[in-house]
């Protein structure tokens, strides 16, 4: 395991070495991302979530949609247009605009950002939630930007994720509310140890034993199905495959030294042809990590999976706009924070404050008319 690790930090094992260039280039891209995001949340996040949700929480999901869709859209172009990552699709050819829950397989720490690469072409990278450990919502700033766009944060017992899972899927109903839940049913990462550990309790419990991905956990997909199966199109059964079995961390996209290429595999299953008791959900869940693992296989002795599919290449022209858009209004706001008036100094020291607060207590505001709703009923059943 040691050995392994060791390895995911060698660069000369990576699809391109680290040199100074790439070096230089990436830690200019992380300065980039950071400043531009903390910049976006302190001035976007409270008209988009305070003031906006008093008349409507639509209109707030719109604006968070919108503003920070066109941040997310920088990860796909540092993919693809100066990492030089080439994103495989195959599968089913999806339809744009739909209101899906997303299941995949979990390789490494940033499966779910290559998610995005999909959402993108789809007019949904506004609109993706994830769930997703509750301990990654204490990163510095990003943490916050995860509790805006409204991933739910659990950890991982049942006992204690049910009541939250369920409150925050139940914001989630509208079907005029676009949606993209994205859920990662084994619960973390895969290696060597936990696939051992995974077949072990599979023997155990008389499972099929999966060989490229964990046994997946059935609880919170159940969840998600019975809270929003009557406002979803379909469940997106998403499977990763990284060429050459070179699974990148964090540190690898931001140096652009790895992966060469990211091949996603999508099938699109009707919610019509996915069972409704929990018993056999759970049943149908296990057997499409089944194909997932066989798939997976295959994957690994061919270099690609089947019924590969054409997906518009991202335009570089819109990447360098959105960019230069996101990177300007950063660098005003930055010159009004620090050489203007006091006022924007205040402003973005009471963002920050209501920022760490409510990701701290997970906590969103409600339009107006719930409030007062609440209090109506508060009163009237005092009186009674």
């Amino acid at each position: 395991m040691a050995t392994r690790r060791a390895s995911n930090y060698d660069s000369r094992l990576k699809h391109r070495p680290l040199n100074t260039f790439r070096f230089i280039r990436g830690v200019i891209c992380l300065l980039v991302f950071l400043s531009t995001a903390f910049i976006c949340l302190v001035y976007l996040a409270p008209l988009s979530v305070v003031v906006f949700p008093l008349a409507s929480k639509r209109i707030s999901r719109k604006a968070v949609s919108f503003f920070f869709g066109i941040w997310l859209s920088m990860w796909p172009s540092l993919f693809e247009k100066i990492n030089k990552t080439k994103i495989v699709f195959s599968g089913d050819s999806i339809p744009k605009n739909e209101r899906v829950l997303v299941i995949a397989n979990h390789r490494t720490e940033v499966d779910w950002m290559f998610l995005w690469d999909l959402a993108l072409r789809k007019g949904r990278i506004g609109c993706i939630k994830y769930i997703l450990k509750r301990s990654l919502m204490k990163l510095p700033v990003f943490g916050w930007g995860f509790h805006i766009l409204e991933f739910i944060p659990v950890q991982r017992k049942w006992e204690m994720d049910e009541q939250i899972l369920y409150h925050k899927l139940s914001t989630f109903k509208d079907p005029q509310d676009p949606l993209w839940l994205a859920l990662f049913p084994e619960g973390t990462d895969y290696t060597e140890e936990k696939s051992e550990a995974s077949k072990k309790f599979a023997a155990k419990v008389g499972l099929p034993m999966l060989t490229n991905v964990l046994l997946p956990k059935t609880k919170g997909f159940n969840a998600c199905l019975l809270a929003l199966r009557g406002s979803i199109d379909a469940v997106y059964d998403v499977t990763i495959g990284y060429k050459n079995h070179q699974c990148p961390s964090f540190m690898d996209i931001v140096f652009g030294v790895d992966p060469s290429e990211v091949h996603l595999h999508v099938q699109r299953i009707p919610m019509e042809e996915i069972p409704v008791s929990e018993t056999q959900v759970s049943s149908w869940l296990v057997d499409t990590f089944q194909m997932k693992d066989q798939l997976l296989s295959g994957f690994n002795v061919q270099g690609h999976f089947p019924n590969q599919v054409e997906e518009k290449e991202l335009s570089t022209l819109k990447c360098l706009f959105t960019f230069t858009m996101v990177v300007s209004f950063t660098a005003v706001f930055v010159y009004l924070t620090l050489f203007s008036l006091i006022w924007f100094k205040l402003y973005v020291g009471l963002s920050c404050a209501y920022l760490a607060i409510a990701t701290r207590y997970n906590f969103q505001l409600m339009p107006l008319t719930y409030y007062v709703k609440a209090l109506y009923s508060s009163i009237k059943n005092k009186i009674e």
